[in-house]
């Protein structure tokens, strides 16, 4: 696929302003990106109206925060969206989308999720993914921005084609983290961290080998959705989380407020 002058343009734009932060990038400038792509995503994509999802959400996105321990900026908001889906960006900028709630079925399964994701950016998951992207010439960014900006062929998700309405630089950024696949030692470490903040959080940390029981279940023979792309089989995953169910139990012990499995999701 040929890259148009405007393409080239835009990537010639993220790598100057990326040249300027010097040899190396630090987690407050890329902290920043983040949040300048994140209010893009906001501003583009079709918000819940769903009163009792959103109180939802932003209580465990607000006790998962809390039990990180990071002094993040942190933010949550619910996109209305069919798909299978939520996400953390580096700094503490999350998305949950309403096609996981009915999978979910009860507010601990979607702390054992907002857990997950929030692990991701808490281990710098993702920061260490825009430093690789940095060191090979910005390919990601790059291929990030060529993807948004040459139109649907390589947009294979449907969070691909929401990321496609965004501008230039942003659309890069938020590909790169979003669009990008996590190594498989990447999702088990925050199966096992995401466990740890659930139970802290006051969450009952067995209820995280029911989440992926139900999805698994939701799949119904078909390819798993990008949420769970690049885990760990399912054999193995149930198998990790239940032996580190010990340890969650006793973090779970000491939490200050304990909410079981919270509310059931409608």
């Amino acid at each position: 696929m040929k890259m148009t002058k405007y393409v080239l343009a835009l990537i010639c734009a993220f790598q100057l302003s990326c040249s300027s932060l010097g040899g190396g990038v630090s987690e407050s400038d890329i902290n920043a990106e983040a949040a300048k792509a994140y209010a893009e995503i906001k501003a583009k994509s079709k918000m819940s109206n769903n009163a009792e999802w959103n109180a939802m959400v932003q209580r465990v996105a607000q006790r998962i925060a809390q039990s990180s321990g990071e002094n993040f900026q942190w933010e949550v908001v619910l996109i209305d969206s069919p798909e299978v889906n939520a996400w953390c960006m580096p700094g503490g900028k999350m998305a949950v989308y309403t096609g996981i709630m009915p999978v979910l079925k009860t507010e601990g399964a979607l702390a054992a999720v907002m857990g997950h994701e929030v692990a991701h950016a808490t281990l710098r998951h993702g920061m260490a993914g825009y430093a690789r992207a940095k060191q090979s010439n910005y390919a990601g960014l790059a291929i990030g921005i060529a993807t948004i900006v040459g139109g649907q062929v390589l947009c294979k998700t449907e969070q691909c084609r929401q990321l496609s309405q965004l501008g230039g630089v942003a659309a890069g950024f938020a590909l790169t983290f979003l669009d990008r696949k996590f190594s498989r030692g990447d999702e088990t470490s925050a199966d096992k961290e995401g466990q740890m903040l659930m139970a802290r959080a006051g969450y009952d940390p067995a209820e995280s080998l029911k989440l992926w029981q139900r999805m698994n279940a939701a799949q119904k023979g078909a390819a798993p959705p990008e949420f769970m792309s690049t885990h760990p089989s399912d054999q193995t995953r149930q198998g990790n989380l239940s032996s580190w169910l010990p340890q969650a139990e006793q973090a779970y012990a000491q939490a200050p407020q304990k909410y079981g499995i919270g509310a059931p999701i409608k």
